[in-house]
């Protein structure tokens, strides 16, 4: 029994002080209350690791000129333009029609929209049939895992986030942008604005955030990138890891391709909570008193069977 707490203890403190080494990483951070229940909270022993044995400095921004392989995607980056907006203007480039994009359900409230060109272990198959150069030229790249043409309406924002998984850094390449400093991105507090044809590689696990002030609608390429580790062993941890991540969140263009585990667990979810919200609505409107004694009854149970868990 003693042996069982302890460990349970030691599993805790192990997950709760690498929540906390996250959130002090960088100057910009989420509420301390809201970090310790966001997703990014689940990876961060994990990112740690990573942090630890990353191949790259630990700041906002990269030199992307430690990645020359990238260089093949700005020399070509007109040519992948032009697909990207032949896709925008037959509306390819859209919201998960099925909320089954767990990466990315909150964007879609902003008007975020996307089309996935390669998901970690292949291209889609929608992306080979309608922009085949751009595909080509992703695939090329041993280290690109993932890549999408992503897409912001002028008037909107992305508040401020931390995205969950350190075993990849993100890449931008602007392709039909506002070219203007009120279409930026702030990583760590640290403004970045597109321009066609430029490109700019961060570590997206620094709290980051967009705001599009003007009235263009941004355009970009958007991949992830695999973080280069010192380690051998951790190299191949990690590419273990990104690989199962990839086939539990593969996402969908079209109707006919697969989507992952994990999309589909956060479909159900979505469809879940959402007749659970309209119930306690419901619930509230016709009991204002019960469920104003009925919640913290609720808190009191949840940490009734925490501790119950822990002893």
């Amino acid at each position: 029994m003693t042996f069982s707490f302890a460990a349970k203890a030691g599993v805790l403190l192990v997950f709760f002080g690498s929540v906390l080494f996250v959130h002090l990483r960088g100057k910009a951070r989420l509420p301390v209350l809201r970090q310790f229940v966001n997703h990014s909270a689940l990876f961060a022993p994990y990112n740690a690791l990573m942090y630890l044995f990353s191949g790259v400095p630990s700041k906002p921004y990269l030199d992307r000129q430690r990645f020359p392989e990238l260089d093949v995607l700005k020399d070509n980056w007109q040519e992948i333009r032009e697909e990207a907006m032949r896709l925008f203007d037959e509306g390819y480039i859209r919201a998960a029609e099925k909320d089954n994009d767990a990466g990315f359900g909150s964007f879609f409230k902003k008007g975020w929209k996307r089309f996935y060109l390669k998901w970690y272990d292949k291209p889609l198959p929608s992306a080979e049939a309608l922009c085949p150069r751009t595909v080509e030229l992703v695939s090329s790249i041993p280290n690109v895992k993932g890549a999408m043409f992503a897409l912001l309406p002028g008037g909107s924002h992305l508040n401020p986030h931390r995205d969950p998984f350190a075993g990849s850094l993100r890449y931008h390449l602007g392709l039909s942008t506002p070219n203007s400093d009120a279409c930026r991105i702030y990583v760590d507090g640290q403004e970045y604005a597109w321009r066609d044809g430029e490109d700019v590689m961060f570590d997206e696990t620094y709290v980051h955030w967009v705001k599009n002030e003007t009235d263009f609608t941004r355009v970009i390429l958007f991949c992830d990138i695999e973080r280069p580790l010192s380690s051998p062993l951790m190299t191949r941890i990690n590419r273990k890891v990104s690989a199962f991540l990839g086939r539990a969140t593969a996402p969908q263009n079209t109707d006919d391709e697969r989507v992952g585990g994990i999309n589909q667990a956060y479909a159900w979810s979505k469809r879940f909570s959402n007749k659970i919200s309209t119930r306690v609505k419901q619930f509230k409107r016709a009991n204002p008193k019960a469920y104003r004694v009925l919640r913290p009854v609720l808190a009191v149970v949840v940490v009734y069977l925490l501790y119950h868990w822990l002893f």
